[in-house]
């Protein structure tokens, strides 16, 4: 077998790691992390430079009542439950002003699957949006939402996207990805549409100009050998499309979820695991610029370790996240640039605002 340093050293020389080798990283121990971690901040470094990158978003709740009630998420609801909600003109207007006067560049849809929503509740919802906060980028819809307004509507998947294209959608979400391995799914959110319709539907997406997040959901059922598959199914899905902006790492937040609570999930990732996340795919994914990490879900310390093992972008401000904060996590909803400057900086780094598509806020 290679030796550690010998691959790391293949790699930084363009060597395209395989998925082997990607779980062979995954799982180092010891002074390996740090081995690992430092070739990945080399390799953030010619791709990314040394600027730290950050959104003004906030995340706009719609509801959380969910057809899916996926095992890892302690946010959705049946209709029926105490505590669902579903928010109509007024509510979700409210919030986008609330956003518009916040000099916010993008609102995130952050909502369960409405087993009622159609394709023009998502239309009205967006038009609502714009009207409220106009010029604001909207980022939103998961294939899985993508899928539901498709079968709710019997029309084909293309024309669910060219529609919500040309009524107002900037960006799609690539999340739903969770781990995009079957067996896993079957697991931890078996109502979620298949791989290979999740994959189907970015590349239908990308196909017609609109970018997407790429998403992974680590450390709660899957192994080091699923991680390293997914990683690789973004690849190739790059290598054809070059749509995604950014892999958005999310560890599991295991508290208040079922799969955790049943004993079929773990609690969650380790902090050795969060750096070789983040560092595996730097190194992986040699055909993405941006690596972001989820300071809400690791908190502040941990996330300026991440700037030191292959990240580069801090997300957003986001103002509000439920979905995390009701999985367990605390200090999950707000980050004043301010905060980030003193981490950005204390690293040496600089500490610029982009927009949705990366570029740089005069």
């Amino acid at each position: 077998m290679t030796t550690l340093p010998t691959l790391l050293s293949d790699v930084m020389s363009g060597h395209r790691l395989t998925e082997q080798e990607a779980e062979r990283l995954l799982k180092a121990t010891g002074r390996d992390v740090w081995k690992i971690t430092a070739a990945a901040d080399e390799m953030r470094e010619r791709r990314a430079g040394d600027i730290v990158t950050y959104v003004r978003n906030q995340n706009l709740h719609v509801t959380n009542i969910c057809k899916n009630l996926c095992g890892f998420c302690g946010f959705g609801r049946k209709a029926t439950d105490e505590g669902a909600y579903c928010h109509d003109r007024d509510a979700i207007q409210m919030q986008a002003r609330l956003a518009y006067e916040r000099k916010v560049t993008e609102i995130c849809l952050l909502s369960g699957v409405h087993p009622g929503f159609t394709l023009d509740t998502f239309v009205d919802m967006m038009h609502w949006i714009h009207e409220a906060a106009p010029g604001v980028h909207i980022h939103a819809f998961s294939p899985d939402e993508v899928a539901h307004a498709a079968k709710r509507g019997n029309i084909p998947t293309p024309e669910v996207l060219a529609r919500l294209k040309a009524e107002g959608l900037g960006t799609i979400q690539g999340t739903a990805a969770e781990i995009l391995v079957d067996s896993v799914r079957e697991v931890i959110c078996p109502r979620k549409v298949p791989t290979a319709d999740w994959i189907r539907i970015i590349k239908e997406a990308h196909g017609i100009g609109m970018r997407s997040t790429a998403t992974i959901m680590y450390g709660s059922y899957e192994t080091a050998r699923d991680q390293a598959e997914h990683l690789g199914l973004l690849r190739g899905v790059q290598d054809e499309t070059h749509g995604f902006t950014e892999l958005v790492t999310l560890p599991f937040v295991h508290t208040n979820t079922p799969l955790y609570q049943q004993g079929i999930a773990r609690a969650g990732p380790t902090g050795r695991e969060d750096l070789l996340m983040l560092a595996v795919s730097r190194l992986f994914l040699d055909n993405f610029d941006n690596i972001q990490v989820a300071w809400g879900k690791v908190g502040l310390k941990m996330t300026q370790l991440a700037l030191l093992s292959g990240a580069n972008d801090l997300a957003g401000t986001m103002f509000t996240d439920d979905v995390t904060g009701d999985a367990g996590a605390s200090g999950s909803d707000y980050l004043d640039p301010k905060d980030m400057e003193r981490i950005v900086s204390d690293l040496g780094r600089t500490l610029r605002q982009r927009t949705t598509l990366y570029d740089l806020v005069k």
